[in-house]
């Protein structure tokens, strides 16, 4: 199957044959189509396959900013896809390309083939008989907050609570935005979008129609779709679960599964990219004490020789680096071993600087998922390290029967309870003969 990503909406002519190809990992090249009233629309094609289905964003979007975001990268990738040099397109409408679907698949029956609306509605503010749309004051609002605050990450905590507390993910999203749109460009088009309501022509649909729409959206209520479903002549409707308005964060591969299904009548499974890995978390032992008696500038400088540091000992081992974690490192490796002994290194390579650190270490299935990780073995990674003694090198039994005659001794340090993690777990010191 294929992707096409068009900025906003799309001209009556076809945009004609194209390289189609599409490589993991590279960015696809951005093409200009020529709407008819002469707008240049951005738009990018993934894949190759036979159903080619149209992706139409919502509220702000760029088509190659978007590749920037490894959650939104990922959905693309394994998207069922889109239209290129084709006379007949599905349509995928997100929020508000919700509308502008449904708009074209009433205009141009005969060149849609089917409609998906995720996440959609028909009308954006409320009215007597519309109780799912935003009030006036609610718009009003949210006017006021793109005035004082774009450059940040305008509107995410709806559109997204589950990454709330994820920095690397609200960076990126308010790069993304920024790069979509001026400051000027986006009110325009956010009161342009208050004034969207396409009710009237819902029962002239006549293409095959799912209405998609998480349980807990908190920008789009799920009665929003709920409306349209029931409005649109024989429309499928299918609640899922999450509070996620974005559909590339929380469950996707529900949402890409039941677009999958109604496309093409089945449900492929998606490729896992699970792996074993030891898992590292390290910790500065004192670090706020430390930070007051050396003073902002002064601290800021011992925090970026230790950070120096620990990556000089992570590329000597073979560790790599996930994320810091304030004043810590959480990184991976492929070998219990030599992850033991990049642990005991650090320990000793930050005390010239005045600093000790802890370590927590644990052996467990991961889930790669771009440049990030997720898997339960990271939480108990981050448990075991939260339990560890000043200068320690504190690892699960896992990891100790892994390493057996590999010159590393251990001492027993008990039977823990890890918070949020089931059963009792035993711990032990690492040290070197």
């Amino acid at each position: 199957m294929s992707v096409l990503w068009r900025a906003k909406g799309f001209g009556r002519e076809p945009l004609g044959p194209i390289d189609r190809c599409y490589t993991p990992g590279v960015i696809p090249k951005t093409r200009y189509a020529r709407a008819s009233d002469g707008v240049a629309i951005a738009y990018q094609v993934i894949g190759d396959g036979p159903r080619d289905l149209v992706w139409v964003p919502g509220w702000i979007s760029n088509v190659e900013a978007a590749w920037g975001e490894p959650t939104m990268a990922r959905f693309f990738e394994r998207s069922v896809c889109d239209a290129i040099g084709s006379e007949h397109v599905s349509l995928l409408g997100v929020s508000e390309g919700a509308p502008m679907c449904v708009l074209y698949a009433a205009t141009h029956p005969e060149r849609t083939t089917a409609v998906i609306l995720l996440g959609g509605y028909a009308r954006r503010l409320q009215a007597p008989d519309y109780p799912w749309g935003v009030t006036m004051a609610q718009q009003q609002a949210f006017l006021e907050e793109i005035e004082r605050d774009w450059g940040g990450p305008v509107g995410l905590d709806a559109r997204a609570p589950s990454k709330v507390g994820d920095s690397r993910f609200r960076e990126n999203w308010a790069r993304y935005i920024r790069q979509g749109a001026s400051p000027g460009a986006v009110l325009a088009l956010t009161r342009m979008n208050a004034e969207i309501d396409v009710r009237p022509i819902l029962s002239t649909i006549r293409v095959p129609t799912l209405v998609l729409h998480r349980s807990g959206d908190r920008v789009i209520p799920v009665g929003a779709g709920r409306y349209l479903a029931e409005r649109i002549p024989n429309a499928s409707f299918v609640e899922l679960t999450g509070d996620d308005h974005l559909p590339w964060i929380g469950d996707t591969d529900a949402v890409l599964g039941e677009i999958e299904e109604f496309l093409t009548g089945v449900r492929s499974r998606p490729e896992s990219n699970r792996m074993l890995a030891t898992v590292l978390f390290t910790d500065i032992v004192g670090s706020t004490q430390r930070a007051g008696e050396l003073g902002d500038a002064a601290w800021t400088d011992v925090l970026q020789a230790h950070h120096a540091r620990v990556r000089d000992e992570l590329a000597r081992f073979g560790g790599r680096e996930m994320r810091t974690t304030g004043d810590g490192f959480f990184a991976l490796f492929d070998g219990p071993a030599r992850a033991i002994r990049c642990a005991l290194a650090l320990v000793h390579a930050v005390r010239p600087l005045g600093l000790e650190i802890r370590a927590g270490l644990h052996t467990g299935e991961v889930e790669m998922l771009g440049d990030d990780v997720e898997g339960v073995a990271i939480h108990i990674g981050a448990r075991i390290a939260a339990l560890a003694g000043t200068g320690e090198v504190l690892v699960s039994r896992t990891i100790k029967d892994l390493v057996v005659g590999s010159g590393l001794t251990f001492r027993d340090r008990g039977t823990h309870a890890l918070k949020g993690v089931p059963d009792q777990w035993q711990l032990f010191a690492a040290a070197i003969n």
